[in-house]
């Protein structure tokens, strides 16, 4: 058995010495020379033949089947050892190892760290991936616990911020209030001034150009003179007012700044707190922070100690009367005080010092003076701390290097810092509150070993070499050079003194305290008397408060004259209002509109004022400025005082030169500010005060940095100063591939484990995802909304995930960095193009809050700039059966074809162009089809079918989608063309809901078999094609107003139609109305707003041939209407009978009757007597009449009056001149083509119905 084992020791031997390169025949001489040896993968079962190589440094051990550790003990001079990734279960075996210094055991077995304790030397061990259970439940407890610690740290912050916030916001309450009040006043004057001052302009005009009376003439110099005192009176109200506001905008920049003091002493306060637990967590309790209370001894004694050692005297001159203590903090440094002892105990053992009172009298307590050139860097103060003085120091004084200055009087710390900071505000002459951050301030205790100490001699300077065997340097305080110290005499300042201690380590830090200096004024607090009365100022109104006499102004100025009634507020905006508001007929002149003071959130109509210039929408509801892109003259924008919350969709104004956009609720800075770059090219001025910006401090100079046009901003005047520091900003926000570079470290450093950072540990998490990583909406990283810089290079996802790369970028709107390469401006355009505008099922889940969308039935989500749809799974959305998707960006349904239970889909002011998303353009045409697409003339690829057969072709044999669609809302889209719309496809559409289009034709509806009301008000059509109703359709109400309609051809297929709104179009043949004879079930009808309803009789001829109408142009037809109307017709025929016949004709009677009559127009006609009657009391006709020749001047009658009646008679009922005709009885005929000619004439009072609206 032993043979077997020494025979296979040698084969291990060999394989050790053929993979490093030796001969095992030489290995004895050659074992001494080898200093490292390596074995990889397999061939060295057990650690043998060691004891050949003595002079071993460096052995590598490696996926070995090795189970501990053995053979070592000939390894004298083994410094690194590696055996990784072995099967090794207990640390031993290297107790002669002595001089090693790295040890790498990880991906082992072992359960316990043992057997160290001899291998003084070592300074490196890797022992990740093992069994040690214990090391890990510990860091992780300590981890777990200390950032419970900074949460709770955390949380009382932002509590702290949180109140603060709360109490800004009530004090501003009433300032803002009293602002909002007064610039509405002042919008309101100004718009009766320019209105005054236009209307006086016009009636000058008119006294010129017309002739007038004297008694016009003096009426017209009362306005005048009138006129002038008017316009004064509003200056000066208008003058008052922006007193009135410039007033509460200081009481509102002075609550603002208070804030920010007081946020910024929290933040001070509370900044070292967090670094003292993460110092507490990575030096393993070494170090260690204790705050105390009124219940600790030591923190009494340093609140006395600091008020034993304030003299009242030496800081009147700052009007300090008192010194208050906020915080202590007790330091425990283990590391500097075993120090500080050592050396102190080795002092006292060369002195040979055993007299206890000389002992204590070495000792002092005395504060650290910080150098008052530069304020208390919290990097400063951490790195004394932690590592003590000695390599602290960051001043470049070499006094500073060469000893610890101390002092044991709060002035000579605190002193030189104040006197600083008065010199400071002085020379800037600041009127800022920032000065009132010098009333808090930072003290550091220090237990010091003076030892031997000597007064400092005049002519040496300090330092260890002028003073040999001396431990330290003191200089009394009548011998300080200073401005303020030296000038009075009292008792303490004989004890005041500033001491010098050359040995650093015999300072050792003990406590840290945070105090507040008491002063004559009273420091400025949003928690003051002063603010308590701004804040219940709203809630009452007493004669003494502070604040009484400036609203009792407010009051008066309000009163002043003129006072300027309201005016009723405007809720939508049709073509009549803006006409009646700019006071012209003309859409073209209009120049400007002053829309200020009503409740308008969306401005539709303003696409026809192609020449408008100034536009004013203040104090209104808007929460998008998306209908202002379609003005590009536009120069003058106020739109302040809304809801915007954002700028998507404000393009193309190139020549606006002012916008206000204060006083609304935008808060991304960077998006609008891009916006606004890339969109108003020349803006001068620009007004973006009172909105909630997520990044007010840096808001400034990034708008002044960005638009380099800007004149003014927020009022203010952009000096050449304040643009050459904005551009220093922005080339300073941005990450290039240079500042990059500069910026990396290829240092390859472990990082400190025992730390806490979030991020890391979330792209821990995303390293780890493996295979199986896709990105989705629930990625990871989404919520790092600060996120700048990103390395995700080397993971799976990087190449499994399509357009991985803009998916971060647009997920992550802060990155400057991703994977080593700079973002650069196009990348986030194009990843906001092809993620933005996205409704996943993601959004929807956080919206709500959870994922299950099995319950939802409805689903809103309007004015969001959703370009395109994709709910996934779609089986979840199984019960959704309304979608509102209103004002969007849609072109397309996209994904909610796939939904399979909607019903109800509103899909209004999009841009839908068809249901299926456009195909991309066909790559498979060949080359001449490409060149007949550029140029039609050139013959080549012409196709044989027209464009509208083949969509109308393609259209029917597509298959029918969205089954359950059963009310379609696609109102103001801008469509065109319904057969590119493909609506045939909707075969269960019931309403159908098209307008504010472009519709010219109906088409494309044959298969909507079942559609019972269709809407098509407000579009371009002007009649109707063959194929618009060709087939019976079950339609039982049409809506057409407001179009261009002068023909009601092609009806007669409607035959279920019960109701027709033909308002606002252009018929004015009666002609026309009589062809709705046809649809018998006829019940609603309106034609008001047409021509043809300038006279009245339409009503009777509408009502006498459509037997089943119930409501005619919104009035309910009763049984009288109808008698009337049976009775006016019947009188009619009778007179016609009365009528003396004709007894010759120039032409056969026969012939005669093919002969249609032509139009007439009667200008002058005297009717038989009672004619007028059935006429109507409006209808009347001039008593003059002439006898003129025409085509019918063979005609017989007795009198002139008797024929020109029977002729309009007879056009009235459609009956030619022919004697055969005479006879009949019959009124079947349709015609009047006395309404054609008699257009023009006056229109009858009452016969005009205001417009409704049928959406």
């Amino acid at each position: 058995m032993i043979e077997c084992e020494n025979i296979d020791q040698h084969d291990i031997i060999k394989e050790l010495c053929l993979c490093n390169g030796l001969s095992y025949e030489m290995i004895g001489q050659e074992g001494s020379d080898t200093s490292k040896l390596e074995m990889f993968f397999s061939g060295y079962p057990r650690i043998v033949g060691l004891s050949l190589f003595p002079n071993l440094t460096s052995l590598t051990i490696v996926a070995q089947d090795i189970k501990e550790i053995s053979g070592l003990e000939t390894c004298l001079q083994l410094k690194e050892l590696w055996i990784a990734e072995c099967c090794i279960e207990k640390i031993g075996g290297l107790q002669e190892c002595k001089s090693l210094e790295k040890l790498y055991l990880y991906y082992n077995k072992i359960s316990k760290i043992e057997n160290l304790e001899k291998l003084s030397r070592l300074a490196v061990l890797w022992l990740n991936h093992n069994a040690i259970k214990f090391i890990e439940t510990t860091a992780m407890k300590k981890i777990m616990y200390y950032n419970m610690r900074i949460k709770t740290v955390q949380r009382h912050l932002n509590e702290d911020l949180e109140k603060l916030n709360d109490r800004k916001c009530k004090l501003q309450k009433l300032p803002e209030e009293r602002i909002k009040l007064f610039n509405f006043l002042k919008k309101n004057l100004e718009r009766e001034l320019t209105e005054l001052k236009g209307s006086g302009k016009g009636h000058n005009d008119r006294s010129n150009n017309n002739k007038v009376t004297e008694l016009e003439k003096s009426k017209i110099c009362e306005t005048v003179t009138e006129e002038p005192s008017l316009q004064q009176k509003i200056v000066i109200k208008l003058n008052a007012l922006n007193e009135r506001v410039t007033f509460w905008n200081k009481k509102l920049d002075e609550i603002e700044a208070i804030y920010r003091i007081e946020v910024k002493r929290k933040k001070k306060s509370h900044s070292l707190l967090i670094p003292f637990l993460l110092i507490e967590l990575e030096t393993v309790g070494n170090i260690h922070f204790e705050e105390g209370t009124r219940s600790d001894d030591w923190f009494n004694s340093c609140y006395e100690l600091i008020l034993s050692r304030f003299c009242t005297w030496d800081f009147r001159t700052y009007g300090i009367t008192g010194v208050k203590v906020k915080r202590v903090i007790k330091v425990n440094n283990r590391i500097l005080r075993l120090k500080f002892e050592e050396k102190f105990q080795k002092f006292l053992d060369n002195e040979h010092i055993h007299d206890s009172e000389s002992y204590r009298k070495m000792l002092e307590c005395l504060f650290y003076v910080f150098d008052p050139e530069i304020t208390v860097k919290k990097k400063h103060l951490l790195q004394i701390l932690e590592k003590g003085f000695k390599d602290s120091e960051t001043s470049k004084l070499p006094l500073r290097k060469e000893a610890v200055i101390l002092a044991n009087s709060l002035s000579i710390c605190e002193c030189p810092r104040l006197e600083l900071l008065q010199q400071k505000y002085k020379d800037e002459k600041k009127n800022s509150l920032e000065h009132e951050l010098f009333r808090h301030g930072i003290l550091m205790i220090t237990k010091v070993f003076l030892g031997q100490s000597v007064q400092a001699r005049d002519q040496d300077s300090i330092s260890q070499a002028n003073y040999p065997m001396i431990n330290s340097v003191f200089i009394p305080r009548k011998y300080l050079l200073n401005s303020i110290m030296g000038q009075r005499n009292c008792d303490c300042s004989v004890r005041q003194c500033k001491w010098f201690v050359f040995d650093h380590d015999l300072v050792l830090p003990e406590y840290i305290v945070e105090f507040e200096y008491i002063t004559v004024v009273k420091a400025h607090s949003l928690f003051s008397s002063f603010n308590n009365v701004i804040l219940e100022e709203s809630k009452k109104n007493s004669e003494g408060s502070v604040l009484s006499q400036d609203l009792k102004f407010d009051d008066e100025v309000i009163k002043m004259d003129p006072r300027i009634k309201p005016r009723p507020k405007l809720i939508s905006l049709d073509d009549k209002t803006i006409l009646s508001l700019a006071k012209t007929s003309v859409y073209g002149h209009i120049v400007s509109l002053n829309l200020h003071g009503n409740s308008l959130s969306k401005l539709r109509d303003l696409s026809k004022l192609t020449g408008l210039r100034k536009l004013n929408i203040s104090f209104n509801e808007f929460t998008c400025l998306d209908d202002v892109y379609h003005l590009y003259n536009l120069e003058y924008l106020d739109a302040s005082h809304n809801h915007v919350i954002t700028l998507e969709g404000f393009r193309g104004l190139m020549k606006l030169k002012h916008l206000d956009l204060s006083w609304n609720q935008l808060k991304k800075s960077g998006d609008e500010i891009n916006m606004l770059c890339k969109h108003t090219t020349s803006l001068l001025t620009l007004d973006i005060r009172h909105n909630p910006w997520q990044k007010p401090a840096t808001l400034r100079l990034s708008v002044i940095g960005r638009l380099k046009t800007l004149t003014h901003l927020d009022g203010v005047l952009i000096s050449e100063e304040e643009a050459t520091a904005a551009m220093k900003f922005i080339s300073g926000t941005k990450i290039t591939q240079f500042s990059l570079l500069r910026h990396s470290s290829t240092k390859e450093e472990r990082p400190r484990i025992l730390s806490i950072w979030p991020s890391a540990k979330i792209l821990t998490q995303t390293s780890k995802l493996g295979p199986h990583s896709h990105m989705s909406g629930n990625w990871y990283l989404k919520g790092l909304c600060n996120l700048v810089i990103l390395d995700m290079y080397g993971n799976i996802i990087v190449w499994n995930q399509e357009n991985y790369r803009l998916f971060v970028i647009f997920h992550l709107p802060e990155l400057k960095a991703l994977d080593g390469i700079s973002i650069e401006p196009p990348e986030t355009e194009c990843a906001k193009d092809l993620f933005g505008g996205r409704l996943t099922s993601d959004m929807i889940a956080e919206r709500q809050g959870h994922p299950n969308f099995t319950q939802m039935q409805e689903l809103n989500w309007t004015s969001s700039s959703i370009r395109t749809v994709d709910l996934i799974p779609v089986d979840q959305f199984r019960n959704v059966c309304n979608v509102n998707l209103q004002n969007n960006n849609l072109t397309s349904f996209s994904g909610l074809i796939y939904l399979p239970n909607v019903k109800v889909l509103c899909l209004n002011y999009n841009h839908i162009e068809s249901i299926i998303p456009r195909l991309k353009p066909q790559t498979h045409l060949t080359s001449r089809q490409l060149l007949y697409q550029k140029v039609p003339s050139s013959g080549y690829g012409q196709q044989g079918t027209s464009k509208i057969n083949r969509d109308t072709m393609s259209s029917e044999n597509l298959p029918p989608i969205m089954n359950s669609l059963e009310v379609l809302h696609l109102g103001y889209n801008g469509i065109c063309n319904l057969i590119q719309l493909q609506l045939n496809r909707l075969r269960n559409l019931k309403f159908l809901f098209l307008q504010g289009n472009e519709i010219s034709q109906i088409e494309g509806l044959d298969n909507l078999e079942v559609l019972q009301e269709l809407v098509v008000d407000h579009n371009r059509i002007r009649a109707f094609n063959d194929s618009a109703f060709a087939k019976p359709s079950s339609l039982l109400a049409l809506h057409l107003e407001e179009n261009r309609l002068r023909e009601l051809s092609k009806l007669q297929p409607l035959v279920k139609l019960e109701k027709l709104f033909l308002g606002y179009n252009k018929i004015q043949d009666m002609a026309e109305l009589e062809k709705l004879d046809g649809i018998s079930s006829l019940r609603e009808l309106t034609v008001y707003g047409n021509p043809i309803c300038r006279k009245m009789l339409h009503r009777h001829v509408l009502i006498f041939r459509l037997p089943n109408l119930q409501m005619l142009d919104g009035i309910p037809v009763n049984s009288d209407d109808r008698a009337k109307a049976e009775f006016h017709f019947s009188e009619l025929q009778a007179k016609k009978n009365s009528f003396i016949p004709v007894t010759s004709s120039p032409v056969d009677g026969a012939s005669f009757s093919q002969l249609k009559a032509p139009p007439i127009k009667i200008t002058n006609v005297i009717l038989p007597g009672g004619f007028s009657h059935y006429l109507g009391s409006d209808f009347t006709l001039t008593p003059e009449v002439e006898d003129k020749k025409n085509k019918n001047a063979g005609i017989l009658t007795n009198s002139p009056r008797s024929i020109h009646a029977e002729i309009a008679f007879r056009q009235l009922r459609g009956i030619n001149l022919s004697p055969s005709l005479l006879s009949h009885q019959n009124m079947a005929s349709p015609s009047a083509q006395m309404y054609q000619s008699n257009q023009d004439e006056g229109r009858i009072p009452g016969s005009h119905f205001p417009r409704s609206n049928r959406m």
